[in-house]
């Protein structure tokens, strides 16, 4: 696994901007809340090989520097768009994005993600021979950070096309399709209840319908540890809830391969917690403990959910 540093990760817009080869036929959107990091994300977005022909940036933070920046690449030549949201949670702002695409071709990432500098090329070129099939990719580590964190670190190529018992195959900070797809799929579910597992509930939905995911290695990108220990049980926990409303959600709907992801998780949760305590594992404990104490109540969530 490749691992960045602190040192490596973080960049500023500070510098000469050289010009890219445009992908026209690709945007690509990034829901932020207007953290700094964005800046270390833009950057690395414009010393990519290719830039993509329109840079959509969704800010529910409203926060005036992600503008700015923005206009700062506008001016180096790279198509941007800004678009200040007052809505909350990721899928919304991915929603809102993608209601601004005109491309042939999305991609989505984070402002916590770092692309390598081959990514947007890797990626378009795979879309444009494969325009059925969504494409996802690696998610190595960035920021010193000891917990392997939110990474997908296979060099092994993979294809789904239908839904896994063990396998959620759809990686939301690193993902790519055809707006064609979009159209078919529909946009992310911003219910609440799915709130952090919104790419979970994406991508089975796509597998329901027979649109195969294809996890290529070699469409890589760096995800940003920013997170302390305490933040990181917080996130375990939400991970838990919205899990769970993703089972509740289409548990309501009869679906029984849901029925035996659902009865997995609960019963492997607390065997993780247990073996977190056993071998030492702090990680994997507090992991164990946020689903075993979540799950269930995520999942009485989604069931009971009330749509808008």
């Amino acid at each position: 696994m490749t691992i960045l540093t602190h040192e490596q990760a973080l960049k500023t817009l500070d510098g000469p901007i050289p010009l890219k080869p445009v992908a026209a036929d690709i945007s690509v959107v990034i829901p932020t809340l207007g953290r700094p990091i964005m800046e270390s994300c833009l950057r690395w977005i414009a010393d990519g090989s290719a830039w993509p022909g329109m840079l959509i940036v969704v800010d529910q933070g409203k926060n005036e520097t992600v503008a700015k920046w923005l206009a700062e690449l506008q001016a180096n030549g790279l198509s941007t768009l800004y678009v200040p949201s007052g809505q909350h949670g990721r899928s919304a702002g991915i929603n809102r994005g993608l209601e601004q695409v005109k491309t042939r071709f999305v991609a989505i990432t984070d402002d916590d993600c770092f692309v390598a500098a081959d990514w947007l090329e890797n990626m378009v070129n795979r879309l444009r021979r494969e325009p059925g099939t969504i494409l996802t990719g690696r998610v190595d580590l960035a920021g010193n950070d000891e917990a392997d964190f939110s990474t997908v670190t296979s060099r092994q190529p993979k294809l789904y096309t239908k839904p896994q018992l063990k396998v959620h195959p759809f990686i939301g900070g690193n993902v790519g399709l055809a707006m064609a797809l979009v159209q078919q799929i529909g946009l992310f579910d911003e219910h609440p209840c799915l709130a952090s597992a919104e790419d979970s509930d994406y991508g089975y939905r796509a597998l329901r319908l027979g649109i195969p995911i294809a996890y290529d290695p070699e469409v890589a990108l760096y995800h940003y540890h920013w997170r302390d220990a305490s933040q990181r049980a917080a996130r375990y926990a939400d991970y838990a809830r919205s899990q769970g409303g993703f089972y509740g959600t289409h548990l309501r709907q009869g679906d029984r391969l849901i029925l035996m992801q659902a009865i997995r998780a609960l019963v492997r949760s607390p065997l993780r917690w247990l073996r977190g305590l056993v071998i030492g594992d702090a990680e994997l404990a507090e992991n164990g403990r946020a689903h075993t104490l979540n799950l269930l109540p995520g999942i009485i969530a989604g069931w009971r959910r009330k749509e808008a």
